[in-house]
């Protein structure tokens, strides 16, 4: 029996066309999963929405009530605004995919199925890429009811591409993220809300790096937001391009290569530990 038959189950190339569809099935039945379960709460999901448009709208008008020529300074904190909603909505929804299953009773069947960690987490992610983008059209188009954004020197090509790298380096902080709920069942989620709220503090969301004291700029370093903010204000203020780019995208794609095999090596040791302590079913 060759090896692709004892892995795959047999069949050879057939087999092995099987088990990848199979698992692409399982992925998008995660996705619609949780669709369904955004589509039960639809009340939070637009109270959610209406508080950051509001948030956001608050800080544009800070740079607004500076006087003079506040265009720059509305599109600086306009891209922080949208680009930390997006990023900060994937690292949520992959983050609290432990604390969505124990709030739905649903734990122990997903933990137990016969499906890889892998295409779990694929899903929960591809998930938290597509609400994230919607999310972010919504406050895009909500913040263009009230400012005049001017896009016509922005490389929009390479600001696409900075996002996409930017998404799979917060799937990594998210998966670590998740092994929190997992572990600690009854504070897990509020030390991942804690984990987030640094990460917008030191990543220069709405103010340059620079004016934060050493030991945070240190911090700063290691956030791939700072990095993905740095370079989308560069691609839409100053039209830079991908290449151009490449000096502040590789400490991402870095981070990113690290994030995520560690934290699906760090979330499968925690998981096989909470069913050998009986965490899995335990809620606060």
């Amino acid at each position: 029996m060759s090896t692709s038959e004892r892995v795959f189950g047999g069949g050879g190339p057939r087999g092995v066309l099987a088990h990848y569809g199979r698992e692409a099935r399982a992925s998008f039945a995660f996705v619609e999963r949780n669709y369904y379960l955004m589509k039960r709460y639809w009340g939070w999901e637009i109270a959610f929405l209406i508080y950051t448009a509001a948030s956001s709208l608050s800080i544009m008008f800070i740079g607004e009530s500076q006087g003079g020529d506040t265009s720059q300074l509305i599109l600086f904190l306009g891209i922080g605004t949208l680009v930390w909603g997006y990023l900060n909505s994937v690292f949520a929804n992959v983050a609290e995919m432990i604390a969505w299953e124990r709030w739905e009773g649903t734990i122990e069947y997903t933990m137990m199925a016969p499906v890889s960690r892998l295409t779990h987490m694929l899903g929960v992610s591809i998930f938290a890429i597509i609400y994230g983008i919607a999310r972010s059209i919504c406050l895009l188009g909500v913040l263009a009811l009230f400012f005049e954004i001017d896009l016509a020197g922005a490389n929009l090509g390479a600001a696409l591409l900075v996002i996409v790298i930017g998404s799979v380096s917060f799937i990594g902080f998210g998966i670590m993220g998740a092994v929190l709920p997992l572990l600690f069942p009854e504070k897990g989620e509020q030390m991942t809300f804690i984990i987030s709220s640094i990460l917008l503090l030191v990543s220069g969301v709405y103010y340059p790096v620079s004016v934060l004291p050493g030991w945070m700029q240190w911090l700063s370093n290691i956030s791939p937001a700072t990095y993905v903010l740095e370079a989308m204000r560069s691609a839409i203020l100053d039209g830079e391009s991908s290449r151009a780019l490449m000096g502040d995208m590789i400490p991402v794609i870095v981070i990113g290569l690290v994030t995520i095999p560690l934290g699906m090596w760090v979330f499968g040791y925690f998981e096989r530990l909470a069913k050998r302590t009986g965490r899995l079913k335990r809620s606060g």
